[in-house]
């Protein structure tokens, strides 16, 4: 068997090991595991798979911050605050509940990023619903989807767009000019197909006699950090730096300051966060470089060439839904830096771009491990006794996707037509 062939057939069988998770194994083995076995193989040079887990040091260090961020708000209980302030505002409505949500998420999303809806908003979210008696999973799915949905709201919604655009990121006027139609669109949609398909899951009443949590100044302080960490984000953006430094140091003097201040241990906090999240991403990047020493990248770089010299239009359209779907397949992170080398081989328009960046946005709203914000929502549910599984978040995601893919990119269209 030619190399090409023994790399796509470990690529494929560890990020199918991702998807499914055969025997129950974490996915961090599947995706560790099978670049281990390329370098053990002699598949790829050593350099290369070190040189592709180096790609990821801002992916992990944004993780590391906002991880810390998320595990010192859950233990200084600003989550049980949060649930018991929208429970109130929620006055007894479970429809009421699902659209504070929903509407909490497009902000946390819009500026924090889609990772950290994931890891902040949803220990929040399943508090609120356990203290309203009501069933978590209906109003656990909003974080999942609306991550995504309202990703490429700014920049740094999504560090995937950090990836598509790479040096050529849009300055942020133009940017909105872009995208604001297209995620109206997505957002809009999400939440129309999401309020039909769970309209039966979502209680009529819900508990009101709540009683009041007290916010202590830990968890003042956490708040104040995760304040604090949103500012900063912008303003990285506006300079045009990365973001995983900014949020490391953020997570970091937040921790500091609270541990500090009522003189606890960091261990109970450093022991409770998802570390396996990180090799995990390392996996997937080693995987993607990988496949870039087959020679993919020349290949689809060529291939786009050919129908952009036909129709910019329908090489949009067409980019935006294959990469969508292919991220579904492969995970939105190493389709990402797939599509974002491609582009940069080709010298696609921008509004071919664009549509990259919806698909691999939005796309993986359609399967459980489609992006990494899912994958960081699926451990936050399982640090809390939920389990989702493929089929069942597929079944939700078929109805809920496509017709916000079409939305977002016919939006595009008229955007970009315009």
């Amino acid at each position: 068997m030619g190399a090409p062939v023994a790399i796509w057939s470990i690529a494929a069988i560890s990020l199918g090991g991702v998807l499914v998770r055969p025997w129950n194994l974490p996915e961090a083995i599947w995706a560790f595991g099978g670049a281990a076995l390329l370098v053990l193989f002699g598949l790829m040079p050593l350099s290369a798979a070190l040189e592709g887990i180096g790609r990821g040091s801002d992916v992990y260090l944004f993780l590391i911050g906002m991880m810390l961020l998320a595990e010192l708000a859950r233990k200084e209980g600003l989550f049980d605050w949060l649930a018991t302030l929208a429970v109130r505002q929620a006055r007894g409505s479970g429809t009421r509940l699902f659209w504070l949500i929903y509407v909490v998420g497009i902000v946390v999303t819009v500026f924090l990023s889609n990772d950290a809806t994931a890891v902040v908003l949803t220990p929040a979210v399943y508090a609120a619903a356990r203290a309203a008696d009501a069933e978590p999973l209906p109003y656990l799915f909003i974080c999942a989807f609306i991550a995504n949905a309202a990703s490429f709201v700014l920049p740094i919604s999504n560090p995937a767009n950090l990836v598509i655009f790479g040096s050529q990121m849009p300055p942020l006027t133009s940017w909105l000019a872009t995208f604001t139609l297209p995620s109206i669109a997505a957002i809009g949609l999400t939440y129309l197909m999401l309020r039909l398909t769970l309209r039966r899951s979502i209680p009529d009443r819900l508990r009101t006699d709540i009683p009041p949590v007290v916010l202590t100044f830990g968890g003042k302080l956490a708040a104040g950090g995760i304040g604090a960490t949103a500012l900063v984000l912008l303003v990285a953006s506006a300079l045009d730096w990365q973001l995983g430094l900014p949020t490391f140091i953020a997570g970091t003097l937040t921790a500091a300051g609270i541990l500090l201040g009522s003189r606890q241990s960091p261990w109970p906090v450093l022991r409770d966060i998802s570390w396996g999240v990180l090799p995990l991403v390392a996996g997937l990047f080693v995987l993607v470089e990988a496949l870039q020493l087959t020679g993919v990248i020349d290949a689809l770089a060529r291939l786009a060439q050919q129908w952009a010299a036909h129709s910019i239009g329908w090489a949009a359209t067409g980019a935006g839904i294959i990469v969508a779907i292919a991220s579904n397949l492969l995970n939105n992170l190493p389709t990402g830096l797939i599509a974002g080398a491609t582009i940069e081989a080709a010298q696609l328009p921008h509004s071919v771009t664009s549509a990259v960046l919806v698909g691999v946005d939005l796309g993986p709203n359609l399967s459980i491990t489609g992006s990494l914000a899912t994958i960081l929502w699926l451990v936050a549910l399982r640090r809390e006794g939920q389990r989702v599984g493929a089929w069942t978040f597929l079944k939700l995601g078929i109805l809920v996707m496509p017709p916000a893919l079409i939305g977002a990119l016919l939006a595009l269209w008229l955007t970009t037509a315009g």
